[in-house]
């Protein structure tokens, strides 16, 4: 592992209002220049060619010179290239299956963000001055960046709810592996209790969303009797509806980063099964509680913090019939309803289905993590391969 790992520290700022103007014409550049590019793309893939960046590049050019799109020259370039960049990386993972065909960016729906490099970026003495702006932006500096930090990538992003944020991309010299210790814990995620550790320990589930479902139905509602358009009642309607989830999704993301860290830290191996989410959210009696969960966001952050401070994550295979099997002497039973919480074994074991489920994936990751088993688990047939070890991609350059 690198002595070093780059990292992003985001914070939030406020623009004047021509920072903010300047910011919004690039926003709508960025976006416009993606979708020029990835239409390109999707009418020589249509005649069997490909379109590399270069050439994407050359089209941009071509672009900025033409009478209907002369207003790209009023942004930076920088973005505009980055826009490119992002689309050659859409492609990459498409060609290499990971991920399905890039998709058009929605004005109203996409994210608004900006990518800045180094040179259409000014950082010095705690200040950043973005190209084409006069004035350094006013971020809240809510935590200090390492000592002597120079960002290489900063990225400016504008939430729902109206909140503009600045990301930069820099080496934490602070990140280095923990000491070695032989704890290891075997994590069953659920329902009503987030978390069931091998050791016994439950963690409460805080639901987030059902904290606040009351105030985000009233503001729903008084956004489904404003009129459509541009209003400005509409407006501020739908940002009411969006600082609601924003607060929701805020405390969620502050929970798991300090439940993640505290296994990392406290453990040497953590063990995970591998849930299919996507396919749990379809379930409409399941699908508010279990994106309230947030299962794929904890999973992760156990990824990179375990990356980051030399820790081992092994994912047991979804088929590993965990919460059936019995920890104490192996056998396996044919079901077990969702409502049986306890259940008694043939040996005469009383067995909690959580704790159960957790120690029995414990001792399948460590079985993994002894016998070396493959990067991915298997996902196939209920008869293959029940755990692997975690290689996570490495997050230094």
């Amino acid at each position: 592992m690198a002595t070093h790992v780059k990292r992003a520290f985001k914070y939030r700022f406020y623009p004047t209002h021509a920072q903010a103007a300047e910011l919004s014409r690039t926003f709508g550049c960025v976006r416009k220049v993606y979708n020029l590019a990835l239409a390109a793309r999707t009418e020589a893939w249509a005649r069997q060619e490909r379109v590399g960046y270069n050439a994407s590049s050359a089209m941009l050019t071509a672009w900025k010179r033409s009478e209907e799109l002369a207003y790209l020259n009023e942004v930076s370039s920088v973005p505009l290239q980055q826009a490119l960049r992002h689309v050659q990386a859409a492609f990459t993972l498409f060609f290499a299956k990971r991920a399905g065909y890039p998709r058009f960016k929605s004005r109203k729906q996409s994210r608004r963000s900006a990518e800045y490099t180094t040179s259409a970026f000014r950082f010095r003495d705690g200040e950043l001055r973005l190209a084409k702006m006069a004035e350094p932006v006013a971020i809240v500096w809510s935590r200090p960046l390492p000592k002597g930090a120079s960002p290489s990538t900063v990225t400016v992003s504008q939430d729902a709810a109206g909140r503009w944020f600045v990301s930069l991309l820099c080496r934490d010299p602070g990140v280095q592996p923990l000491a070695a210790t032989n704890a290891a814990a075997g994590i069953d995620a659920g329902l009503t209790h987030l978390m069931t550790l091998s050791t016994g320990e439950k963690i409460t589930n805080p639901r987030h969303e059902r904290a606040d479902r009351a105030r985000l139905a009233k503001a729903q509602r008084e956004l489904s009797r404003k009129a459509g358009g541009k209003g400005t009642n509409r407006a501020k309607a739908r940002r009411k509806v969006a600082r609601i989830h924003a607060r929701i999704a805020d405390r969620r993301r502050d929970g798991l980063h300090k439940l993640t860290s505290r296994l990392v830290r406290e453990n040497q191996t953590l063990v995970i099964e591998d849930l299919a989410v996507r396919n749990m959210v379809k379930n409409r009696g399941l699908a508010r509680a279990v994106s309230d969960a947030a299962w794929r966001e904890m999973r992760a952050m156990l990824e990179y913090k375990c990356a980051w401070y030399g820790r081992n994550l092994v994912v047991v295979d979804r088929w590993f019939p965990s919460s059936r099997l019995c920890s104490r002497c192996g056998t396996v039973r044919a079901k077990i309803p969702l409502d049986v919480r306890e259940w008694t074994c043939d040996c005469g074991t009383v067995h909690d289905r959580d704790v159960n489920a957790a120690k029995n994936l414990l001792a399948a990751g460590l079985a993994a993590s002894v016998c070396g088993a493959g990067a991915r688990p298997q996902r196939s047939t209920p008869g293959g391969q029940s755990a692997s070890k975690q290689k996570t991609p490495r997050r230094e350059p």
